[in-house]
């Protein structure tokens, strides 16, 4: 892969300045066609790879940097425009998260970053932190009501070491 950075849950990419960046590997688990989801709004979710973030297909060790921006809603309807446009958590979604942080973490290069960004309009971010296997650096909070959470992790030298 060529590629240095992947976002894992692109969905329709709307924190990217360059959405069609051909140093990113945009992927999400759908794709939804161009189309206007509400009078002059449109949303199009076109990744690079389909894949489960839980499961990528991607070698290890394989990216500088990698964002996890996951669906932060664990209910809304299925065919609203909020789980259209950013997804929703189904079943078990501590589980799925777990293993979207391990996922991250394997396909991220030793001296690579992971940025995650949460938003917590329906769970905290402290029920989010103990799934990710290593604490993050550093965070920002921003959003009109200071719900949203930048977070920026790197792998401890010690799991490095232990080949982790």
């Amino acid at each position: 892969m060529d590629k240095r950075v992947i976002d894992v849950a692109c969905g329709s990419k709307m924190f990217w300045f360059d959405k069609h960046n051909p140093d990113v590997e945009f992927c999400d688990n759908r794709t939804v066609p161009y189309h206007e989801y509400y009078p002059h709004r449109y949303i199009e979710v076109s990744p690079d790879t389909v894949c489960d973030f839980t499961a990528l297909p991607f070698e290890d060790d394989s990216f500088k940097l990698v964002v996890f921006d996951p669906p932060h809603l664990t209910w809304a309807g299925d065919t609203s425009w909020t789980a259209l446009k950013y997804g929703c958590l189904k079943g078990d979604w501590e589980e799925m998260l777990r293993k979207g942080f391990s996922e991250c973490f394997r396909v991220l290069d030793p001296d690579g970053v992971l940025v995650f960004k949460w938003s917590e309009v329906q769970i905290p971010l402290k029920k989010i932190l103990p799934l990710s296997p290593y604490p993050p650096l550093f965070g920002h909070r921003s959003g009109k009501n200071m719900n949203t959470h930048w977070l920026c992790f790197m792998k401890p030298k010690e799991a490095l070491k232990d080949g982790k």
